[in-house]
């Protein structure tokens, strides 16, 4: 699972940099390039219960490789778009399998790691993904170089390559697809949405997709050409910078999520990512673009497996929790759709400072609703 998430992390990072650019090839604004990030997030949302059914009736490593594999060719696909509704159509249907081996992985998480290292796992899963992420933006941001078209061809590589190890390392795994007379209890969602500590996994899910998995993908890298009139590259050491700030987090922070309790991580990764990111809006300098960034990823890295680990929380090991990891996912994607259309509108008509300090709000808001939610880790005495 972490070779997997390395190569996937790995493969996004390289499209990341250039696709908003791409789509501006096709003479859109940064209110339709960002629709681009939207639509893969949109169709995730819209597929999700499907996915969590799916879990339930086939197991997680079948719906694991078939989301690679889905993904895969509509990023090969993306790379011979020839107008932006042939991209916005590509890149839509990826979003179909992404939410597919993203649902599957957390219910392996969830389902596998013990109570009381619920946040280690989580931090070393992230931290795998991130350990990609600082290499793919770079990478991508050079073989733009060669063309916009190149690191989505690239991108569809790693993918089936992680498709690759999941089929033939996970095959030893019990499978959560048992019979009718065996399979564990289904955790129903009214009963997660009665645990004060899922509603507020839900609001930072939420505020999260909106900042680190819209606004970060769509908006910094035309904030670092309009702005700061850089290219590609730029964009590319932004979002890997706040990858490696993410990273830094994640050393520790999975840690500390199992000995201090996941509030304390979520409300102080909250307001650092929320000020950071506000602050990127007011940014002029290169330096303190790419230090604002970094600032927000450590937040973001801080929040990370304390979010995850609480879900596992509510759900425990012996329940099954597949629409409840659902709508958590769901909530992500919602974010990640409104964010990065209200913040384009917001950057076109206001300016990007507003459209980065109305994500910064939105970040602290959620460290509000943490505030005032019960610690969802149990914790065993003697």
């Amino acid at each position: 699972m972490l070779a997997a998430a390395f190569l996937i992390a790995l493969g996004f990072g390289l499209v990341a940099p250039v696709l908003p650019q791409f789509a501006t090839t096709f003479d859109v604004g940064a209110t339709a390039a960002a629709v681009i990030v939207s639509i893969f997030a949109f169709m995730r949302l819209v597929f999700a219960p499907a996915g969590g059914a799916l879990i339930g009736r086939l197991g997680e490593r079948p719906v694991y490789v078939s989301g690679l594999l889905i993904v895969a060719v509509s990023t090969a696909a993306c790379a011979f778009a020839q107008n932006y509704w042939q991209l916005l159509v590509f890149r839509g249907l990826g979003g179909v399998g992404s939410v597919m081996f993203t649902v599957a992985s957390m219910a392996l998480v969830v389902r596998l790691a013990p109570p009381e290292s619920r946040g280690r796992v989580s931090g070393a899963y992230a931290s795998a993904f991130l350990v990609g992420s600082v290499l793919g933006p770079v990478v991508g941001g050079l073989l733009a170089g060669f063309g916009l078209r190149v690191p989505f061809l690239c991108y569809a590589a790693a993918l089936v390559l992680a498709a690759i190890v999941v089929q033939t390392q996970l095959s030893h795994t019990p499978s959560s697809a048992r019979s009718a007379g065996d399979r564990a209890p289904a955790m129903r969602f009214a009963d997660a949405l009665g645990v004060g500590a899922y509603r507020s996994v839900l609001v930072s899910s939420f505020a999260n997709g909106w900042a680190t998995f819209g606004v970060r993908m769509a908006t910094v890298p035309l904030f670092a050409v309009a702005a700061l009139g850089a290219g590609p590259e730029t964009a590319g050491l932004a979002l890997a910078v706040f990858a490696g700030g993410n990273a830094a987090a994640l050393t520790f922070s999975g840690r500390l999520a199992d000995s201090l309790g996941r509030k304390p991580l979520m409300i102080a990764g909250l307001l650092v990512a929320g000020l950071a990111t506000a602050a990127i809006g007011f940014t002029s300098e290169l330096g303190w673009f790419l230090a604002a960034s970094a600032v927000a990823g450590a937040g973001s890295g801080l929040l990370g497996p304390a979010q995850q680990a609480a879900v596992a929380d509510v759900i425990g090991n012996e329940r099954s929790g597949g629409k409840v990891l659902a709508a958590y996912q769901m909530t992500s994607d919602i974010g990640a759709i409104a964010g990065p259309v209200l913040v384009g509108f917001l950057a076109d008509r206001l300016g990007y400072g507003w459209a980065f300090g109305v994500t910064g709000v939105v970040l602290v808001v959620a460290a509000v609703c943490w505030a005032v939610t019960r610690e969802p880790l149990k914790r065993v005495e003697g």
